[in-house]
């Protein structure tokens, strides 16, 4: 039996001994036996909470930064009336801070036999799965002398998503996309694109795309366009190993590279090209395979929601193993991981021949611009040391980033905002020179 306040201010005005359990029922009675009796009745006629029946409904899933609704039916199938204050807990970053207890309390009156709904407003403030954890009753009496009180565990769900909030960028990318597949009269040349159509000769057109052939036919000069190859395939790795659950600002690398990856697996799907993911630091973490251009942003984003850095260093033996694995024909893998000298020099230099000997590879990764900030800093002998610092980090990202290109592999070191256009460009322009 809980106590209510007003039974406590009864006990401070000495109508009640303090703690209602001390000394004992018979102390109690002898004291204030009619009140004793009002509380025991107020306490008799609460609902009984252990009969209480519960189901869930509502969304089970959200975006970061959305609000998700879960409803709870709450039905009273005893013979009183039920007076009650619930509380439906979720995990603390189920809600922004501070907003907790208003979003998670309920007060509630269920006539017998009767049911009722209750709404619960999450707005989560991380990546990943939220589980409903106990629910709590107290139930009153009528008069609010005493109270039942308690627990039950219905479960329940929501499974909080990716933001993409890159995909303000997708028309841009869209635009430049139509112009490359010939919807406007752009040419392109490469190894990789095919022969679309003629069209006449305008100043400034390579003099090499000229079709004799079809000149001596007609009067007018006539040049071949071309069109990117389409049907390519496009491997997606995410490296998730302890240098990506670094923060630059308050985002996680892992966080930008996700973002990254939505945006260039919604573009490359537009382009007609296939996209699988692999998530990968000592074994594989998340994969996506086969999904057809409609499903695989959709798998994507769930694939990626529940994933989390693990703070152990990436094999790199094991991840070109696995990505020969998931890509037994020529495709564009895109590795998505850190320009530190030491896991790029020891780890993956030594496996990279392996990957570009049968397929192009292009490593993006996010850079800090705090980084930049620290290289201008002037005025004191901390602050040249500093710069110093920072400059030393820049150059040493520099040479990191030219021992890939001397092995023929592109690289995007941008920062969290501006990564996920970058590698679309990237990805655009290896497109125009028909590497894929």
């Amino acid at each position: 039996m809980a106590l209510t306040g007003r039974t406590a201010l009864l006990a401070a005005i000495g109508a009640l001994p303090v703690g209602i359990f001390a000394p004992s029922w018979t102390g109690m009675l002898a004291v204030n036996a009619p009140l004793s009796l009002a509380i025991l009745c107020d306490y008799a006629l609460a609902a009984p909470v252990r009969t209480l029946q519960f189901t869930r409904s509502g969304d089970t899933s959200v975006r970061l930064g959305d609000s998700a609704e879960v409803h709870l039916t709450v039905t009273n199938p005893s013979r009183r009336s039920l007076r009650a204050q619930l509380r439906d807990a979720w995990p603390p970053s189920s809600w922004l801070p501070g907003s907790e207890q208003a979003a998670s309390r309920h007060s509630l009156t269920i006539p017998a036999g009767e049911r009722r709904r209750l709404t619960t407003v999450l707005r989560p403030t991380r990546r990943g799965d939220r589980h409903a954890e106990r629910i709590t009753v107290r139930s009153y009496g009528p008069l609010g002398l005493a109270a039942r009180q308690g627990n039950h565990r219905v479960p329940w769900t929501v499974r909080v998503l990716p933001p993409f909030t890159s995909r303000k960028h997708l028309p841009s990318r869209l635009a430049r996309l139509r112009e490359l597949d010939g919807r406007t009269s752009v040419l392109v040349r490469g190894q990789g694109t095919e022969f679309d159509s003629l069209r006449e000769y305008v100043p400034g057109d390579d003099t090499r795309s000229i079709d004799w052939r079809a000149t001596a036919r007609q009067t007018t000069v006539a040049v071949r366009t071309w069109r990117p190859e389409r049907d390519r395939h496009i491997l997606i790795v995410l490296d998730t190993g302890r240098t990506s659950a670094g923060r630059v600002g308050n985002v996680p690398r892992l966080d930008a590279s996700m973002d990254a990856a939505l945006l260039l697996t919604a573009l490359a799907t537009r382009a007609g090209d296939r996209v699988d993911l692999l998530a990968f630091d000592r074994r594989v973490r998340a994969r996506v395979q086969g999904r057809s251009a409609k499903d695989v942003l959709p798998a994507l984003v769930n694939a990626l929601a529940p994933l989390e850095p693990e703070l152990v260093e990436t094999d790199a033996r094991g991840l070109s193993s696995a990505a020969l694995t998931d890509a037994p024909r020529r495709s564009l893998i895109v590795l998505l991981t850190n320009l530190e000298a030491a896991p790029i020099e020891e780890g993956l230099l030594p496996v990279l021949p392996q990957l570009t000997q049968r397929h192009t590879v292009l490593v993006a990764a996010v850079s800090d611009p705090h980084t930049e900030g620290m290289t201008k800093a002037r005025g004191s002998a901390e602050a040249v040391y500093e710069a110093a610092a920072g400059t030393q980090s820049q150059a040493q990202r520099r040479r990191t980033s030219e021992q890939l290109q001397r092995h023929g592999v592109p690289v995007v070191d941008a920062t969290p905002d501006t990564l996920a256009p970058a590698l679309a460009d990237a990805y655009l322009a290896l497109k125009a020179a028909g590497r894929l």
